[in-house]
C-alpha cells in the first residue's frame, strides 16, 4: 500500500495537480490538508472519475482535511471520525478512516503563529488532545499511520537555517517536545527510518525564491506504528509538484507499506 500526505493549499485551485499526481504516483491513499472549501464544494465526482473515493471535513477559507482511497480498497465506513473526539474545535483539522485494516489519520496541525500568542496556546492544547486520542487509537489499531502537515520541524536538520528560525513557531522547544511525545507512544518517523540526503524539505515559502534556493523546512510527516514501520520499505518527498505552475507551497510525502 502506497500512502501519502499533501497540504494542497486549496483543493479548488490545485485539483488538476492532485489528479495529475495521482495518475503518475499510483498512490493508494492520499491524505489532504488545507482544502479551503466547504463539504458541498468538495470535488467528489471528479475524484471518483479518476478512481478514488473520498472522505472529508471541509471548511471555508481555511483548514479542511480529506482522505482519498483508490477504488477497490476496503474502507470501513463505520470507522470514519472527524475531528478529535472530546476536543471542541470549530476548525476542521482531523479525519480518520480504516483502510484495509490500517488506521489512516489525516491531520492539519495548527500553525501557532508565534510563541506567547493565543494561537500558540491553542496549538499546544490541540497537540495535547491529539496525543491522548492517538494513544487511545493505538490501543485499538496496531496498524496506524498519522499523516499530515504537522507545522513542526522536529530537528534542526529539518530547517534550512536553524539560527534564523530560532525562537519562532514550528521549531520551538514546546512544539518539538509534543512531536517527541507522539513518537514516544510507539510511532516512528517513516522518513527518518531510511538514509536520506541532506537538506530534504517538504515546504518552501512562496517568497524570496525559497524553493529555488531550497530554503525550506520538513514539516509534513508520516508517523507509523511499529507494525507498519516494520513493513515500510521507502519514504520520500516528491518535489516534482512544487515545480508546477501555481503550485502548493508543500510537496507530497510518500511511504510504501509492503
Amino acid at each position: 500500500m502506497k500512502i501519502a500526505t499533501w497540504n494542497v493549499n486549496s483543493l479548488k485551485v490545485r485539483l488538476q495537480h492532485v489528479t495529475d499526481w495521482l495518475e503518475t504516483s499510483h498512490a493508494d491513499v492520499l491524505c489532504l490538508q488545507e482544502l479551503k472549501l466547504t463539504d458541498d464544494k468538495f470535488p467528489r465526482a471528479e475524484l471518483e472519475a479518476k478512481g478514488y473515493r473520498s472522505w472529508f471535513a471541509g471548511q471555508k477559507t481555511y483548514n479542511g482535511v480529506g482522505i482519498l482511497v483508490r477504488e477497490g480498497l476496503n474502507v470501513d465506513e463505520s470507522s470514519i471520525v472527524r475531528n478529535i473526539p472530546g476536543f471542541e474545535d470549530p476548525q476542521q483539522r482531523v479525519i480518520a478512516a480504516t483502510v484495509e485494516g490500517v488506521r489512516i489519520i489525516s491531520a492539519y496541525f495548527p500553525n501557532g503563529q508565534a510563541p506567547g500568542t493565543d494561537k500558540f496556546a491553542y496549538k499546544l492544547s490541540w497537540l495535547s488532545a491529539l496525543h491522548d486520542w492517538i494513544a487511545s487509537e493505538m490501543a485499538v489499531y496496531p496498524k496506524l499511520a498519522l499523516l499530515g502537515d504537522y507545522n513542526i520541524a522536529p530537528e534542526d536538520r529539518d530547517v534550512h537555517d536553524p539560527k534564523a528560525w530560532e525562537g519562532q513557531n514550528l521549531v520551538s522547544p514546546e512544539e518539538r517536545a509534543e512531536f517527541v511525545r507522539l513518537v514516544e507512544l510507539g510511532l516512528i518517523d517513516a522518513f527518518r527510518q531510511f538514509e536520506q540526503p541532506e537538506k530534504i524539505y517538504s515546504w518552501w515559502d512562496y517568497r524570496m525564491m525559497a524553493f529555488r534556493r531550497n530554503a525550506g523546512m520538513r514539516i509534513d510527516h508520516i508517523l507509523l506504528s511499529k507494525a507498519l514501520a516494520e513493513a515500510c520499505s521507502a519514504c520520500d518527498v516528491d518535489k516534482v509538484p512544487r515545480k508546477w505552475e501555481q503550485p502548493s507551497d508543500h510537496a507530497p510525502v510518500v511511504a510504501q507499506i509492503d
